[in-house]
């Protein structure tokens, strides 16, 4: 008669627990300084005062534009956008892309091609009578 596999392989081969593999690998860190960069554009404006509902002027134009929509879609950006057009933040997405609301849509943007609205506030108010 036949005998099964199982039997010719000793039992104490089966308690033996299998080798660890992590998922993720091990990393020690040496203690010292831990180092953080500023997260600024190339004029040195911080966008760290950017947030949702944050006004935005758009400084560069995208080559490509992604919508944000749940399907999104890419395509090239014929004119669609353009510097000097504003827009507002709905969103943030990771790597510094944003969503913004613009007049012609919803776009994921990369935060160098904005930065942030300044509005001005007149002092004087709109009451006061002016020379003629």
């Amino acid at each position: 008669m036949l005998r099964p596999a199982a039997a010719a392989v000793s039992s104490s081969s089966y308690r033996a627990s299998p080798p660890r593999i992590l998922a993720f690998p091990v990393r020690r860190h040496r203690a010292g300084v831990n180092v953080q960069c500023a997260n600024s554009d190339a004029s040195g404006v911080s966008k760290s005062k950017l947030k949702v509902g944050s006004p935005i002027v758009i400084i560069e134009e995208p080559p490509m534009l992604k919508t944000a929509a749940s399907v999104p879609s890419l395509r090239q950006n014929a004119g669609r956008v353009k510097p000097g057009d504003v827009g507002r933040i709905m969103a943030r997405r990771p790597k510094d892309v944003w969503a913004v609301r613009l007049a012609v849509g919803t776009y994921l943007l990369d935060g160098k091609h904005f930065k942030p609205l300044e509005v001005e506030e007149d002092g004087g108010g709109g009451d006061q009578p002016q020379d003629e």
